[in-house]
């Protein structure tokens, strides 16, 4: 599946997902949000004892992917008869792929900086979790590229490597882990034992692609590529995520940055360690820079799934 890959990871990068398509019937991952969410209601009871919420978890777990991996092998064996079902299996596998979406956000985030900082605020609380309302400009900006960071790994790099490894049943697992880990696998006291069974699958099948995310990101500027890669293998242990820490610390360091440090979470202060090596008082031009490096490092990403293809 690497030549199908190679080929979404091309088409979705210039077109995104339609706007006539979501128009018309919405996007798979809301659908998805919308099984969480009644799976949630039906299944999560707070008064349940530690391991009856974790198995009830995992029974919504084991639920969803059947709901989401089944029809997606189904609808792969078919396109596979028809005669242009090598492109159409692609295509259908662009709707789990974000490159340009994540793209958008972010360039967002610049753009309201340029009009003030409330509308930079705004534009980063779409894509991040953490209290917009005293982030002054570099805070702003650090939570842009920390974003970019992250998403490009889970959003971009994980589902073209699931996609390459097992096709379409392949990305759409996946996408349905990482969303149901986004909506209920939180530590809050509802989520502590219902959410445990997709926040602990996420971050395994997060593994490599946060690792090969990183280190397409140290490639992605080649005078700082040795930098990157010490900081990586430095700085990402110490992340509360094992798998955010490896893409941050990356594009921190082929910036000249620094990421991490304080931050507030629904009225909580959090102190993160710090990643990268560099100036840890951003601006607004250094979120163009992450891009660049951004745009890089999705090129690199084809080059390598059209040299697996090849080899």
């Amino acid at each position: 599946m690497s030549s199908a890959a190679a080929i979404a990871l091309l088409v979705e990068r210039f077109t995104g997902y339609p706007k006539p398509v979501y128009a018309a019937i919405g996007h798979p991952v809301e659908w998805m949000g919308r099984l969480i969410t009644v799976l949630d209601q039906r299944l999560n009871l707070p008064a349940s004892s530690r391991w009856e919420g974790r198995l009830r978890g995992v029974a919504a777990l084991v639920v969803l992917l059947a709901a989401c991996a089944i029809p997606a092998w189904i609808a792969e064996r078919m396109v596979a008869h028809l005669p242009f079902g090598w492109l159409i299996n692609p295509l259908i596998a662009t709707a789990f792929l974000a490159q340009t979406s994540l793209r958008d956000h972010v360039q967002a985030v610049y753009e309201g900086l340029g009009t003030s900082l409330a509308d930079g605020r705004l534009a980063v609380s779409r894509i991040v979790g953490r209290d917009p309302a005293n982030l002054d400009q570099s805070a702003v900006s650090r939570a842009a590229l920390e974003s970019l960071a992250e998403n490009a790994s889970d959003g971009i790099v994980a589902p073209a490597l699931w996609y390459a490894l097992l096709g379409l049943p392949g990305i759409v697992a996946y996408k349905a882990i990482n969303t149901a880990d986004s909506m209920i696998g939180h530590k809050s006291e509802r989520y502590l034992n219902f959410g445990w069974a997709p926040a602990r699958l996420d971050d395994l099948v997060n593994l490599p692609a946060s690792r090969l995310c990183g280190a397409l990101f140290a490639l992605s500027n080649p005078g700082r590529v040795k930098i990157a890669f010490d900081a990586m293998w430095r700085d990402a242990p110490h992340h509360q995520s094992p798998n955010a820490g490896w893409p941050e610390a990356a594009l921190a360091a082929s910036l000249g940055l620094r990421f991490g440090g304080p931050r507030s979470y629904h009225g909580e202060l959090v102190d993160l360690p710090w990643m990268g090596e560099g100036r840890s008082d951003l601006t607004r031009d250094d979120i163009q820079r992450g891009l660049v490096l951004y745009g890089r490092m999705l090129s690199l990403l084809f080059a390598l799934a059209c040299a697996w293809w090849l080899f």
